[in-house]
């Protein structure tokens, strides 16, 4: 079966981050206040959606097991579906200090005010393009979490894919492990002045 989904624009544009992007956006992100910094981590760390992680209570958030717990969007009506996601203790911290209610969304601001955001901090950090947006981040987790080799039914669970065929695209991906893999070829050394 073949899949519509694919990490790469119909022109080829790369619609992830690469790892250095999302240095620069983290570190972006690292100048703007707590609520703002926090909702990036969430995206970048975890790969969820940008509504996803909009819908993050205090409830969600689980010190003792170092999860975050989301509703999966893009269900079946009527279905609810909860996911968890394991996220570093400072991240769990800072999402707990951004609220005192339980059950009230930690971030205040609708999902064009983070959208807005993410695009700025994404300028500011120099990135343009398919991949400056939200969803670049949640394509950057997928693709770093195939590179590291999360197995792919961890993967689709984290991401909250239906189908394990969704989460295959992020071995799409091009980037340094397979410019290793295909140095294995025994390219030849290229000297300055010397044929090939």
């Amino acid at each position: 079966m073949q899949t519509t989904h694919s990490i790469y624009t119909t022109t080829g544009e790369r619609k992830y981050l690469t790892v250095n992007e999302r240095e620069r956006f983290i570190a972006e992100a690292m100048k703007a206040d707590l609520p703002t910094l926090a909702l990036c981590l969430l995206l970048c760390l975890t790969g969820c959606r940008i509504s996803e992680a909009l819908g993050v209570m205090p409830i969600h958030v689980e010190t003792g097991e170092g999860v975050v717990r989301f509703r999966t969007l893009k269900r079946r009506k009527g279905r609810v579906e909860w996911r968890h996601v394991p996220i570093p203790l400072k991240l769990i911290g800072l999402l707990q200090s951004l609220s005192n209610e339980p059950e009230t969304p930690i971030f205040d601001f609708s999902r064009t005010t983070a959208w807005r955001r993410i695009k700025k901090l994404m300028l500011d950090a120099g990135i343009e393009g398919a991949q400056a947006t939200a969803k670049g981040a949640r394509h950057y987790f997928g693709v770093h979490a195939d590179a590291k080799g999360i197995p792919q039914p961890v993967l689709q669970r984290w991401m909250g894919h239906t189908k394990l065929e969704t989460t295959a695209i992020y071995r799409q991906a091009v980037g340094t492990e397979e410019q290793q893999l295909a140095e294995r070829l025994c390219w030849v050394e290229i000297n300055a002045g010397e044929p090939i």
